[in-house]
């Protein structure tokens, strides 16, 4: 049987095996990694899909699919087991199960980061083992997925972890999260934003000297490996809605550098029960431009109350406009919205009285865009806010709004106990090569 393979956004012709692209991380002309054909799940493969057991059970089915014929596919079992070890529920918030809330902030981090890093690592682990010499695997953040990958890859031999994350434009907790590690990560506060960072990564990918002195990886959601097992729990969650209610689910996602909308995309392409899909977006307002206007204009970012979306040229666009090069297209595949820092307080502080919810910043994006949502469109189909991190990592910010303490989970306070160590750097690859040596 024959791999499926992927290939660069930019040049078709440069393709990669599902190992090989997870190692690479990015494609040798800075492009991302698409599926050059989609694997076709008909109505019986979905229903065998459906009576699986639990989250890392389907997941490893449904990575299968991407995965069909590489060389990590027998060990995908073992891989979602290790990687997808805590729940992803969806919690009802209204009795008619009209609308729930798919909570994402469940694994070590509190994050939804934790589902791809954690898949990613332990597929990085299998590919990597016995290898000559250290993959330095390079990861921008706005706040979660440094944390993610760090927690995800420490320890792990024969790898080591470069963080690059905005300085002074993270949360409290985001950076001690992303500074706590030691031991093979490395954490470097960029005198610049997050989109800065994204650019120091992919100009680091394409320095020829960075190149010959170390061998690079990425683990920022333009990674096939981090993309693809977020795709599992969309796929998942469509299952469960459509078991209990013989509807399709419908999505809203807070959205930033947009794999996380990308994902949902995929699970819904290879066929799963998914219905609408909207990107709700914090100030950063780029995609909601471009679906309006049809220019696509990145800008730098903003900074926000959600600041993991701090997003000004999202990545992951080019995966969407792979798959949908008509505008047209586009905007009947998702909707986008904007929500203002002051919206964002309004709606966490309406979650709490009106559900009993407490959101971080992140997810009242998504709740105040599905409270936007025409009457009827909302009354159409079960929809799902998907819930990206806990309101614990955003504390000065939530308990003011709602009067009341967040308590924090067991793993966020073994990490406030840790002594933290970053460096400074200046926005430019010549700090980041003097940074990296």
């Amino acid at each position: 049987m024959s791999a499926i393979r992927f290939a660069s956004t930019r040049n078709p012709a440069l393709t990669a095996t599902f190992s090989e692209a997870l190692v690479k991380g990015i494609a040798p002309d800075g492009g991302l990694y698409v599926p050059t054909s989609w694997p076709v799940v008909d109505i019986e493969r979905l229903k065998s899909f459906a009576a699986c057991a639990d989250l890392p059970e389907l997941a490893a089915a449904f990575v299968g699919l991407m995965a069909e014929g590489d060389r990590l596919a027998p060990e995908l079992p073992a891989i979602t087991a290790e990687a997808f070890n805590f729940p992803a529920p969806v919690v009802p918030l209204t009795a008619d199960g009209q609308l729930s809330i798919l909570e994402l902030f469940h694994g070590p981090t509190a994050a939804f980061k934790d589902f791809g890093a954690r898949f990613l690592a332990a597929c990085i682990s299998r590919l990597r083992a016995g290898a000559s010499r250290p993959l330095k695997i390079l990861v921008a953040t706005s706040g979660d997925t440094g944390g993610a990958v760090a927690a995800a890859f420490h320890n792990r031999p024969g790898i080591e972890v470069v963080v690059l994350f905005p300085k002074g434009l993270v949360s409290p907790t985001q950076e001690r999260q992303l500074t706590c590690w030691g031991g093979n990560v490395k954490s470097l506060a960029v005198r610049g934003t997050f989109d800065d960072c994204q650019r120091l990564v992919k100009a680091a990918f394409a320095d020829r000297l960075l190149s010959e002195r170390f061998e690079l990886s990425s683990a920022n959601s333009i990674n096939l490996g981090r993309l693809v097992p977020q795709a599992a729990y969309y796929a998942a969650t469509s299952l469960a809605v459509a078991s209990a209610s013989g509807e399709k689910a419908s999505f809203v996602i807070p959205s930033g550098n947009l794999g996380h909308g990308v994902a949902c995309i995929w699970a819904r392409k290879l066929g799963f029960p998914i219905g609408d899909i909207v990107l709700a977006h914090n100030d950063n307002r780029t995609v909601p431009d471009f679906l309006e206007t049809g220019e696509w204009r990145p800008r730098e970012s903003i900074a926000t109350l959600a600041s993991a979306m701090d997003v000004g040229n999202p990545s992951n666009m080019e995966r969407l406009r792979s798959l949908f090069p008509e505008l047209s297209d586009a905007r009947q595949a998702v909707s986008a919205c904007t929500v203002s820092d002051e919206q964002i307080r309004a709606r966490i502080r309406t979650g709490f009285e009106q559900y009993g919810q407490v959101w971080c910043p992140h997810t009242a994006v998504a709740a105040e865009a599905y409270e936007r949502l025409p009457d009827a469109r909302r009354k159409s189909g079960k929809w799902v806010l998907v819930a990206t991190a806990h309101p614990a990592k955003f504390r000065e910010i939530v308990e003011p709004l709602i009067g009341r303490e967040v308590a924090v989970p067991a793993s966020l306070a073994r990490l406030f106990a840790r002594p933290t160590e970053f460096s400074e750097v200046d926005a430019s690859l010549d700090s980041l090569r003097a940074a990296l040596s």
